[in-house]
């Protein structure tokens, strides 16, 4: 590899210009508020705010999955945030995630209502709230937490490693592309190795860890994210792309998957959601 140039990072690191690439005007090297506005509340005690990224789609798959099983308290009013437009950055987005990441949410059927973020622990708690999709064994439960913060864990070096330097970096760097294309199919091993001998993450029962893991991977192996199927071979986990095709084949992964989505078919977009009517 070549280098066009050498940079000496300086003693003291100060934000002087923008970072470039595709979310540069969003991307800020301090937290808190950029403007005020209130986050709107619907009638049903659970409000979720969110897009459907695959952070995004982790929180509604799991409302619509429990839904599924009949459980009418899980109804939920899902409200959209466009990150792309900074409304993460709002007062009230702020006051529910302090690290204004999508999705959060608020449990008003609490006193005073439970606040919720990072994707990972809305999963937990939904499962824990509602008895479902988490064992409770400890062995069982051990196991599926392990693939969940497997999961937590490993997003970050496929998106804002792999996705963001191979996808929206101003500029390609070769060592780069090289040091997180190599994370990431390590990633899609870790799992194809261990889903040649297991229908689902944990064994035989469908998980929260499944529905984490779903919203990465299989967004890897059935959706070209990035752009970057041939590039990563995605074809040759052929155990990832078992497990994925189940997945979605399910009704309740089918209108997660819409929830919160404002881009794409029409038929696809479910941009705001309130009720089971907003399917039809």
């Amino acid at each position: 590899m070549t280098e066009s140039s050498t940079y000496t990072p300086p003693a003291v690191w100060k934000w002087e210009t923008e970072s470039g690439g595709r979310f540069a005007s969003i991307n800020r090297p301090i937290a808190g508020e950029t403007h005020e506005k209130d986050l709107p509340v619907g009638k049903h005690s659970l409000q979720l705010y969110s897009l459907a990224t695959p952070n995004g789609i982790k929180a509604t798959v799991m409302l619509e999955e429990l839904l599924e099983l009949g459980i009418a308290e899980a109804e939920y009013d899902a409200w959209l945030i466009n990150i792309g437009e900074g409304q993460q950055f709002s007062s009230g987005f702020v006051g529910l995630n302090p690290n204004s990441k999508i999705p959060a949410l608020a449990d008003h059927g609490t006193s005073p209502p439970t606040r919720v973020f990072e994707s990972g622990a809305i999963l937990v708690y939904l499962a824990e709230k509602f008895g479902a999709f988490l064992p409770t064994e400890p062995a069982e439960r051990a196991e599926c937490l392990s693939w969940l913060f497997f999961q937590m864990g490993s997003a970050p070096y496929i998106g804002g490693g792999f996705g963001h330097f191979y996808a929206y970096a101003p500029e390609k760097i070769e060592y780069c592309i090289n040091r997180y294309t190599m994370e990431a199919k390590r990633l899609l091993d870790v799992v194809d190795r261990a889903l040649a001998e297991r229908r689902f993450l944990c064994g035989d029962d469908y998980t929260v860890a499944d529905i984490a893991n779903y919203g990465w991977y299989g967004a890897l192996v059935l959706h070209n994210i990035y752009d970057a199927s041939e590039f990563l071979d995605v074809a040759s986990y052929t155990h990832v792309i078992r497990w994925a095709e189940e997945i979605e084949a399910r009704p309740a992964v089918q209108r997660g998957r819409r929830v919160n989505r404002p881009w794409g078919p029409e038929e696809t977009r479910v941009p705001e959601r309130h009720g089971p009517e907003d399917f039809k």
